[in-house]
C-alpha cells in the first residue's frame, strides 16, 4: 500500500510539474520569494477591500442562478427574511420574526423603515412580488424554483405583515428562505427597467450596493449610506476582481492589488505562511466533492462498474498526498455539517482487486476509455483527476479528461447531459440539510441530474419531504443513505476544507463555512 501510495504522489507530482512548466506557471518563484518578507504593498489603499475570486456567475438575478460564486459577492446586496450568521445559526432578516399558524401556514412580520438601493421601500407587496415571480413562469425555467415549490401563494396581509400558505408540509423551508434563492428584490425597479437590465444591474437592500459590474473582470460594490443596521457597513468599498489562475491570485495578494484570495491551492500554502504580511485562514464547509457518473453512459449505467471504479480509488490517499489533509472522506455526497449525515457508512475501501473483479462481470473491456470533464481553474482537483486516472489504469479503465469553465460546466454541460461519462460535481450543501442536496441530485427531471433514476431511493426523497418528525426524517434519511452508496451515482471524495489568504490590514474578516461573504463588519487598519 505504501509503495502505491508513493508512486501515485510521484506520478501525480510529475504530471503537475509538466503542466506547470508548459503554462509557465512557476517563473514566478524566485519572484515570490523575494516578495515575502517586504513590507505590506497594500497598507496604504484607504478604507476599501480588494477580493480576488476564480470565477463569477455573469448572471445577478438570484432566481437565475444556483452557483456558489454568486452568493459570494451577492450576498453582500441582497437579504432574505431570514438570514443566517457566519456560525451557520438562523436569525432574523428582513423579517423580524415569524410563526407557524399550523404545518402549511408561515407568517412573517417585516422590518419597518427599510429601502432598495434604487430608494423604493420594502414592504409585503415586495415579498409578495419576489415569490410570485420566483415561482411563477420565469422562476420555474431556472434553478431555484425546486427549493421553494412547496410554497402555493403569499398572502398580503397589512403593509408588513404577509403570511405563506402551503401546498405541502415543508421541514426545511425556514433555512430555504435564509438563502440567496428567496432573497428579496425590488418590483419597481424590475418593472420599470426589465429583466435583462436586473441580471447585469442588481438592486437589493444589502450593505453593499453594486455600482460596477464588468463581465469576467470585475464587480464593484459601494457602502449603502442608508443601511438599516446602524453603523454598517464599516468599509467604503469592496471590489471583486475576477482572477481565474490561482497563481495569478496569490501574486496579486503579494504584491497588494487584492487584500483577500479566495481558494488558495494546498500548493501554496507555504508561500502564504511565509509571507509576513499574509495570514492563511481555513474553515471546514458542508461543500462535498465527487466525481457523478451520467448513468445514460455506458458502461456507467451497469452499477458494478460504478461500484468497481469507487473501489478503484484511494481517497485517504487523495487527501493526504494532494490535499495534504485539507479535506474529509465522506461516503455519501454530504459533510457532517448535514442533517442526514449517515456516521455508520464508511466510504468505499481500496480494493483494486475487487474493482477488476466487477468490471469483469460487467464485460468491461480493458482499456475502454471514459471522457471526465472537470473546471479548467481549479487546480486542486486537476491533481485530483490526474490521481483519480492513475488509480483507473491500474483495473484497466483509461480517463480522456477535458475541461470547461465552471460557469459553462455548471449552467450548460451537466444539466443537458454533455459533461462525458463523469464530471467534477461540486455541491454546497447550504441548507444543512441532505434534503436539498439529495431532492436536486437524485430527483428524477431535476436542473442537474440529467440522467439518474431510482424508484426506491424516488419514495424515499418524498417521504422525508412529507414530515416534520426530524427522527423520522433522520430514519428515512439513513435508508436513503445506504440505497445511495448501493447504486453508487457517483465517485463521492471529499467535504472540503475551504483556505482563504488575507492581507493583515483587513480586520474582523471570517471565512465562510458556505462561501457566502459577509463584509458588513469588515474593516482595516
Amino acid at each position: 500500500m505504501k509503495k502505491m501510495k508513493h508512486w501515485l504522489l510521484l506520478c501525480v507530482v510529475s504530471v503537475v510539474l509538466v503542466l506547470t512548466a508548459c503554462s509557465g506557471g512557476d517563473s514566478s518563484s524566485q519572484d515570490e520569494s523575494a516578495e515575502a518578507n517586504k513590507e505590506n504593498p497594500a497598507a496604504n489603499r484607504g478604507n476599501e477591500i480588494v477580493i480576488g475570486i476564480p470565477s463569477e456567475p455573469q448572471n445577478w438575478d438570484p432566481i437565475d442562478t444556483f452557483l456558489l460564486d454568486w452568493s459570494t459577492v451577492a450576498t453582500s446586496v441582497f437579504e432574505g427574511l431570514i438570514d443566517r450568521d457566519v456560525d451557520l445559526e438562523l436569525q432574523p432578516g428582513l423579517a423580524e420574526s415569524w410563526e407557524y399558524l399550523d404545518d402549511k401556514t408561515l407568517q412573517f412580520k417585516l422590518r419597518q423603515g427599510v429601502t432598495f438601493h434604487n430608494g423604493e421601500p420594502f414592504n409585503a407587496d415586495a415579498v409578495k412580488f419576489t415569490f410570485d415571480r420566483l415561482l411563477g413562469e420565469q422562476g420555474q425555467a431556472g434553478p431555484q424554483y425546486s427549493n421553494y415549490n412547496s410554497i402555493d401563494s403569499v398572502e398580503v396581509n397589512d403593509e408588513y405583515t404577509v403570511t405563506f400558505h402551503l401546498n405541502t408540509v415543508d421541514p426545511v423551508l425556514l433555512t430555504k428562505l435564509a438563502s440567496y434563492g428567496a432573497v428579496i428584490v425590488p418590483p419597481q425597479y424590475i418593472q420599470e427597467n426589465g429583466e435583462e437590465h436586473f441580471d447585469n444591474n442588481p438592486v437589493g437592500t444589502g450593505p453593499f450596493k453594486m455600482t460596477g459590474y464588468k463581465r469576467d473582470q470585475e464587480i464593484v460594490l459601494e457602502k449603502n449610506e442608508d443601511y438599516w443596521k446602524e453603523g454598517l457597513p464599516k468599509l467604503d468599498k469592496v471590489t471583486f476582481k475576477v482572477i481565474p489562475e490561482a497563481s495569478t491570485r496569490l501574486a496579486e495578494l503579494q504584491t497588494g492589488t487584492i487584500d483577500i484570495m479566495k481558494r488558495v491551492e494546498v500548493a501554496q500554502v507555504e508561500t502564504v505562511n511565509s509571507t509576513n504580511y499574509l495570514n492563511l485562514l481555513e474553515v471546514p464547509t458542508p461543500t462535498a466533492f465527487a466525481l457523478r457518473f451520467d448513468t445514460a453512459v455506458k458502461p456507467l449505467d451497469d452499477v458494478r462498474v460504478r461500484q468497481a471504479i469507487n473501489y478503484a480509488i484511494d481517497r485517504d490517499a487523495l487527501i493526504e498526498e494532494i490535499l495534504s489533509g485539507y479535506g474529509v472522506p465522506i461516503a455519501t455526497f454530504q459533510s457532517e455539517l448535514s442533517f442526514g449525515y449517515n456516521p455508520d457508512l464508511k466510504p468505499y475501501p481500496y480494493d483494486p482487486e475487487k474493482a477488476k473483479q466487477l468490471l469483469e462481470e460487467a464485460g468491461v473491456e480493458e482499456g475502454t476509455t471514459i471522457d471526465v470533464v472537470i473546471p479548467g481553474n481549479d487546480g486542486n482537483f486537476k491533481e485530483i483527476t490526474q490521481a483519480v486516472a492513475f488509480y483507473l489504469e491500474q483495473v484497466g479503465i483509461k480517463l480522456n479528461i477535458q475541461t470547461a469553465d465552471s460557469t459553462t460546466l455548471n449552467s450548460d454541460l451537466i444539466p443537458n447531459g454533455n459533461a462525458g461519462g463523469m464530471y467534477r460535481q461540486g455541491w454546497g450543501g447550504w441548507t444543512l440539510d441532505f434534503d436539498n442536496t439529495a431532492y436536486l441530485m437524485y430527483h428524477s427531471g431535476e436542473f442537474w441530474n440529467p440522467s439518474f433514476m431510482d424508484e426506491d431511493v424516488e419514495r424515499l426523497l418524498e417521504e422525508q419531504r412529507n414530515s416534520v418528525d426530524q427522527e423520522e426524517r433522520a430514519a428515512i434519511f439513513t435508508e436513503l443513505t445506504e440505497k445511495l452508496y448501493e447504486l453508487a451515482p457517483e465517485v463521492n471524495l471529499y467535504a472540503a476544507v475551504d483556505l482563504y489568504a488575507a492581507n493583515e490590514r483587513v480586520v474582523d474578516f471570517q471565512p465562510p463555512h458556505d462561501d457566502r461573504l459577509r463584509l458588513e463588519e469588515v474593516s482595516v487598519q
